[in-house]
């Protein structure tokens, strides 16, 4: 848009710089950078590469100090300088030939000069940073001078120009403000030294050296196509632009015709199936149309249960153009043979959804043999989307069209059912054939990546299980529910007033900029972290803030909830099914990196099972009639057990095999205490180290989760370490093994790649690190109970009126008749201790009951 002749990319630096040198707390209340983010710098810098941009990351120093010295070096040499950021603190460096411009901003908002400066802070550049220094900066831990804001600043600054300046007729001064000017005194020129911007780095590379170079166009194609930059490819390079692939698609409208595409389909071994519906929750979905392919470019709609207004408006139309729906069932009566036939291979995308849909409308689909969002899944877990859409643009340089062409979007929207059905088979059939064409990639892909075995005998007959799951769903108590919406109400009224004579007058808890006021303005609490709209108020900066004062405390109580109320206790029973009288949750293959399974629409798995009012909620899931049961089987420490068998840690398999308890034990041995003399407090530690070194816990995070100095939380690491070398020997044997082929698997070849694992970033690094160790043992205790749901299911097919309801992480949940809970018990005991061989026994808790709660 502005075609500089000069220009220049900055980062900062991994290492530490010199402000954290001078001042520890250097940024310290910030929140933790995104490990999505994390994961994405590398990628920023190949594109800046690949775009053939100088890419400047000096040590020692913040990309702040290196645009610094950057655009004093192109005003000397008589440059039009223009710094790209919205960063205030950058605003020292305007002069008359350097601008800012901040892309964030309208047009006219965006360039900074020195006269906005001057409105701004009163001062001419030179002197933002005595702006700064008294201001202070809570997102940089900067301290600056008590109760001065930009408003104060600008009118002290206005007068004085300087700090020096104000300090030297501070007497002129009064009240508060004096007071607080000279007790924060050493503190408001410490400021600004960390403020300043250091103007004098050297640099490898001046001005005269950034400009503008030619593209490699050959790389900046392998970049953008790797990165799935579909629009600027197609902009830049129009022979990599997605492109329509040749097919012909046809709508099935006569009876003759369903009958030679039946027929066709019969012929093949395998064909991909695809069903278009009002909803995008199968439970609740009618369904519309099938569409059908046997062959690359080929494929049907047929169209079921479309709008009677357009069939009639397609029955008045020219002849050719006609479109004749079928009678009554014709059209499922004559699909329901070629679907349920397990001889003819099935392919589909997010197939579960139609199986659930087709099992609804009559039809068991059979002879699934290849699911293309799972198969993606299984073959780049870390990808963001597995959708049709994204992985025919991927795969295929295929663009399809996108929904909203046909339904709309927003409230505005129209259900498939009223897309006319000339429009409806286009886009159907092109669903089939981009899933069948996507088999034919993933297929051999699946072959050469060693996923074969794993999808084919656990994920490929998992989809089964959890369609199962899906549509047999799980009652719940409607009184109960009501009786928790009335004491929860109750309990938010009496928080409600706490809260407001704690404020000392009523406020809308609910608003954080009333809530800042509350905390920051009139009670004096110190700011943590600052956002776009002021101070945050997030349950982490609530939970910094309680020690200082109730009020934090009772807010995060308050906060906590009206969570549980808006999330499940008012939501649950309106997502009761009209026809089943349970809740239909969504149990999905394709979310998590380590292979486990989450819930959504309602999410089941997030329930909280230690509060008060979260074990309540578990009791309102109930068995669906009195003569049924409710039988939970756990996995015990599965996690630590796989740590014991993959580590080989002579220390952990002896407890586990002894059947000790194994925090007590690790307490015992870490403490050197005897196991009786194990107080709770230190059984404690030991736990959290425990499940702490599975997801590669820091002195910093262990301190921060048992409120001790991170001194003491890192002897406790060491002495763990120490104590269980054979662990230690593991975790560092893993990071080496994920930096030299780039990523880990689990005990069943399930892979997850670590793109930062060699990054010279640190924080990306160490996030990769954590990802390594973590994995193998969360996506192997993944795939544990996955082998054992689906032994299970084929298990519990022996027994009537018994279902598997619920997976939630380490447990699963059946129904059955009373008198055969026990047995089935034993049944789901046996075979989830069974699910895998390790060096230690897995071992399993078993609860029966009436409701979710008692069964723990």
């Amino acid at each position: 848009e502005h075609d500089p002749e000069y220009i220049a990319v900055v980062f900062d630096a991994p290492e530490k710089n010199f402000r954290e040198e001078m001042y520890p707390e250097y940024k310290a209340t910030r929140a933790k950078t995104p490990p999505e983010l994390l994961e994405q710098f590398p990628r920023m810098h190949e594109v800046v590469r690949a775009l053939n941009l100088p890419l400047l990351v000096v040590p020692g120093v913040e990309a702040d100090d290196v645009i610094g010295a950057l655009a004093v070096q192109a005003e000397a040499a008589g440059m039009e300088t223009v710094i790209v950021s919205g960063d205030k603190d950058l605003m020292q460096l305007i002069s008359e030939n350097v601008r800012m411009y901040d892309p964030g901003k309208d047009e006219e908002k965006a360039w900074h000069s020195v006269e906005d400066v001057r409105t701004r802070f009163g001062v001419d550049p030179g002197h933002v940073r005595d702006a700064l220094a008294l201001i202070g900066d809570s997102a940089d831990n900067i301290p600056g001078v008590r109760q001065i804001g930009e408003v104060k600043a600008r009118k002290l600054l206005s007068k004085y120009q300087s700090l020096e300046n104000l300090y030297a007729h501070i007497e002129e001064i009064s009240g508060k403000q004096r007071e607080y000017l000279e007790q924060d005194k050493e503190q408001a020129f410490f400021s600004r030294a960390l403020i300043t911007i250091k103007t004098d780095v050297p640099l490898e590379v001046g001005p005269e050296q950034c400009a503008r170079q030619p593209w490699d166009m050959a790389q900046v194609k392998r970049c953008f196509e790797d990165l799935a930059f579909h629009s600027l490819l197609g902009e830049m390079f129009p022979d990599a632009a997605p492109q329509q692939l040749p097919h012909r698609y046809g709508l099935v409208d006569t009876v003759k015709e369903l009958k030679r595409v039946v027929k066709e389909m019969r012929a093949a071994d395998v064909i991909a199936v695809d069903t278009e519906t009002t909803n995008i929750h199968p439970m609740f979905a009618r369904l519309v149309g099938v569409s059908l392919c046997a062959r690359t470019g080929e494929a049907y709609y047929v169209p079921i249960a479309h709008a009677p207004h357009d069939l009639e408006a397609l029955m008045n139309a020219p002849e050719q153009n006609k479109s004749v729906g079928f009678a009554g069932d014709t059209a499922l009566d004559m699909l329901k043979p070629l679907l349920e036939d397990a001889a003819i291979g099935k392919i589909g995308h997010n197939i579960k959804y139609d199986m659930i849909v087709l099992e609804r409308a009559g039809i068991a689909l059979r002879g699934v043999v290849m699911d293309t969002m799972v198969a993606s899944y299984l073959t780049d877990p870390s990808r963001l989307r597995h959708n049709l859409d994204d992985l025919s643009l991927h795969h295929l340089n295929h663009r399809k069209i996108p929904i909203s062409e046909l339904i709309g979007a927003g409230s505005k929207s129209i259900t498939f059912d009223c897309v006319p059905v000339d429009k409806a088979a286009e886009y159907a059939s092109e669903d089939a054939d981009m899933t069948f064409r996507l088999a034919e990639v993933l297929t051999p892909l699946l072959e050469k990546t060693g996923l074969s075995s794993l999808f084919t005998t656990v994920e490929l007959p998992l989809i089964h299980v959890l369609a199962r799951m899906e549509i047999q769903g799980i009652a719940i108590d409607h009184n109960q529910f009501a009786t928790l919406q009335a004491e929860i109400h109750e309990n938010l009224k009496t928080l409600e007033s706490q809260i407001h004579e704690l404020a000392g007058e009523p406020f809308n808890i609910n608003s954080p900029k009333q809530l800042q006021a509350i905390l920051f303005d009139k009670i004096g609490l110190t700011p943590i972290r600052k956002t776009k709209s002021g101070y945050s108020t997030d349950m982490d900066v609530l939970e910094t803030l309680a020690s200082e004062h109730p009020l934090p405390e009772t807010i995060l109580e308050y906060r906590t909830l009206e969570k549980l109320r808006g999330t499940y206790i008012e939501a649950l029973p309106k997502l009761v099914h009209p026809e089943t009288g349970r809740i239909h949750t969504s149990l999905n293959q394709t979310v998590t990196a380590t292979g486990r399974l989450s819930s959504s629409n309602p999410n089941l798995q997030n329930i909280p099972v230690r509060t008060g009012f979260g074990k309540r909620i578990r009791q309102g899931f109930v068995a669906g009639g009195p003569s049924l049961r409710l039988v939970a089987a756990d996995y015990s420490q599965i996690e630590l057990r796989i740590l014991a068998h993959l580590s080989e840690d002579e220390k952990l398999l002896a407890a586990f095999k002894a059947d000790e308890d194994i925090h007590r034990d690790t307490a015992a041995r870490v403490f050197g205490v005897a196991p009786e003399d194990v107080d709770p407090e230190m059984r404690r530690k030991a736990k959290a180290v425990n499940f702490g070194v599975v997801y590669g816990i820091s002195d910093f995070g262990l301190a921060r989760n048992l409120r001790i100095s991170r001194s003491e939380a890192r002897r406790f690491i060491d002495n763990y370490f120490e104590t269980y070398s054979g662990v230690a020997n593991w975790l560092a044997a893993t990071k080496e093994q994920a930096r030299r082929d780039g990523y880990v698997t689990t005990m069943f070849q399930r892979r997850r790649y670590l793109g930062d694992i060699n990054s010279a970033k640190s924080v990306a690094r160490n996030a990769a690190e954590r990802m390594a160790i973590n994995t193998p043992v969360q996506g192997t205790a993944a795939d544990i109970i996955k082998r054992a749901m689906v032994r299970l299911d084929d298990a519990l097919k022996a027994y009537d009126k018994t279902y598997m309801l619920l997976q939630v992480h380490d447990e699963l949940v059946v129904e059955t008749p009373a008198d055969r809970a026990e047995e089935v018990a034993g049944v789901m005991k046996t075979i989830m201790e069974d699910a895998a061989q390790l060096a230690v026994p897995l071992k399993v808790d078993i609860g029966i009951g009436k409701h979710w709660a008692e069964i723990h």
